[in-house]
């Protein structure tokens, strides 16, 4: 199952630049292990961020527990779960998605 994480700041940028490294850490580690496919700051920054997320909900739950900007009482997540039903072919494998989702791109 796949999941979309929206991270918000619960106050300023600036609440939360002492967490930064450690929320780098936090994404590099859980990039490493496969359970993030994606991260990055929205845009403007001051937004906060989003992550593509894999895995069972309640797993992919703790980890974003576990997130220092929310440790820190900085920042919260909402997750929304993504049942894909249409793949495109480049991302079917990184995704683990099943080849009765992929959609072709010929016109």
């Amino acid at each position: 199952m796949l999941h979309l994480l929206v991270l918000r700041y619960l106050g300023t940028e600036d609440d939360a630049a002492p967490h930064v490294a450690a929320h780098v850490t936090y994404l590099e580690r859980h990039h490493r292990e496969g359970v993030f496919l994606l991260s990055g700051q929205t845009v403007p920054s001051d937004d906060g961020g989003v992550i593509l997320a894999r895995g069972e909900r309640a797993a992919v739950e703790r980890v974003a527990a576990g997130d220092p900007f929310v440790r820190a009482g900085v920042a919260a997540y909402t997750i929304i779960t993504v049942d894909p039903g249409r793949v495109h072919p480049a991302l079917a494998e990184p995704l683990g998605t099943d080849g009765a989702r992929v959609r072709s791109v010929a016109p």
